[in-house]
């Protein structure tokens, strides 16, 4: 793809909306409002197909926002299982996503996030965007009238310029758009570390399949591991969540802590690696901590931007993408106003609900995991809280219920925390 650069005599190009940033939100809010018959140009800092950290993992109702796109081209394995581990092997438990008696089923797909964002921005070309690869924002200029986006090429470093009467910053949590307003100023970290691991499915510990999800509960403090199948390798991760309005990435013991976990689990399943050659991957995980604006004048955030990751799960995409199509229909309903009000009334009532369940499970991980994750419906019903089938806000009182019932006197300190 090419960037042409503008010159000092060229007049600045003209747009209804200009994207910044081509993952699942920025590509669905480019799509959604390219297709309403806007002028959109998206931009993408990297080359595409681009590296992405991620552990790649969605509900299958993505496939709702999918229109023309075959799930075929990049789902890597469709997962039906989930084990659930307590410090690895100990109390280990295989939970159905499909138990007998289920009125639908579910999956959960594994992707390859290079793979699946670059069909999402290639999706959001053919619906009329014009996307521009290799191409850095620098700075936004802000008038009444429109912003003035200034960018440069990465590759030949020439500047870009051009003008849209709304930007919308799909740039995530440190990205040039969000630091150009006074939006997010206090935010809530999370930090995820992962690595990809080659491997022939045989190798290793004998639950290694392609339809089974590994979630390891013990070895983190106040977080969680996983082991997601792909079609020739293992994406293999930790996460430290902290769902009290600060960012973990100040704590400098981090890294180390989530590494060893992921060597840990390594060597528990069995699986040879190399550590001297392993690369490990680490990005921010901006969750969910309550309403806040999410437009300022003519800039609307989305997906990560926004911190629209689920506090309790840490999951993103299917809420990234939500946020891009309710951003684009936005503005092509000269709405742009509302935007804010939209994304609350899709996301709010439920993540505030999950993250009052965040604050129970990770400061009471080993009840929760005892009496909620083994419980025999606990894995269906993540799955449909995934996939938004079912709600946070439905579910919590009922999970606090039998937590309660469950654990008895050992629970009585959540609930003080809960009510506190």
């Amino acid at each position: 793809m090419t960037n042409p650069a503008s010159t000092p005599t060229a007049s600045v190009a003209q747009y209804d909306v200009i994207v910044c940033g081509s993952g699942p939100s920025g590509a669905m809010a480019a799509a959604t409002a390219a297709k309403a018959g806007l002028k959109v140009a998206l931009l993408e800092k990297q080359f595409l197909p681009r590296h992405k950290t991620c552990g790649g993992g969605m509900p299958m109702v993505m496939q709702d926002y999918l229109w023309d796109m075959s799930p075929d081209a990049f789902v890597e394995s469709n997962v039906s299982y989930m084990r659930h581990t307590w410090n690895f092997d100990e109390d280990s438990y295989l939970g159905e996503i499909n138990p007998a008696g289920s009125s639908h089923k579910l999956e959960l797909w594994m992707v390859q996030r290079p793979i699946f964002d670059n069909a999402l921005a290639e999706r959001a070309a053919r619906a009329g965007a014009e996307l521009r690869d290799g191409l850095a924002v620098r700075s936004l200029d802000i008038a009444e009238d429109g912003i003035t986006v200034n960018a440069q090429e990465v590759k030949t470093g020439a500047n870009w310029t051009a003008k849209a009467r709304y930007v919308i910053g799909a740039d995530g949590a440190n990205g040039v758009v969000v630091k150009s307003t006074k939006l997010r100023k206090e935010r809530s970290i999370a930090v995820a570390l992962e690595v990809e691991l080659p491997h022939e499915w045989g190798n290793g510990h004998e639950s290694l399949k392609p339809e089974i999800a590994h979630l390891e509960y013990g070895a983190v403090k106040r977080g969680y591991g996983w082991i997601f199948p792909k079609a020739d390798h293992l994406n293999i991760g930790a996460g430290l969540f902290r769902p009290d309005k600060k960012d973990a990435r100040k704590d400098k013991t981090v890294r180390a802590e989530l590494q060893a976990a992921i060597f840990a689990y390594m060597d528990k399943m069995e699986l040879k690696y190399d550590p001297d050659n392993l690369q490990f991957h680490g990005h921010p995980l901006p969750t969910w901590s309550g309403k806040e604006p999410l437009q300022e004048g003519r800039i609307l955030l989305v997906g990560d931007a926004a911190g629209l990751i689920n506090p309790l799960f840490g999951d993103g995409l299917l809420h990234a993408v939500k946020s891009g199509k309710i951003a684009g229909e936005a503005i092509a309903q000269d709405a742009a106003t509302e935007y804010t009000q939209r994304i609350h009334a899709e996301f709010a009532t439920d993540f505030d609900a999950a993250l009052q369940l965040s604050r129970i499970f990770y400061n009471f991980t080993g009840i929760c995991f005892k009496y909620g994750v083994k419980y025999d419906k606990g894995t269906r019903y993540a799955t449909e809280l995934l996939a938004g089938q079912l709600r946070f806000d439905e579910m919590q009182q009922r999970a606090i219920n039998r937590l309660k019932r469950s654990a008895g006197a050992k629970f009585a300190p959540a609930l003080k925390l809960l009510n506190g």
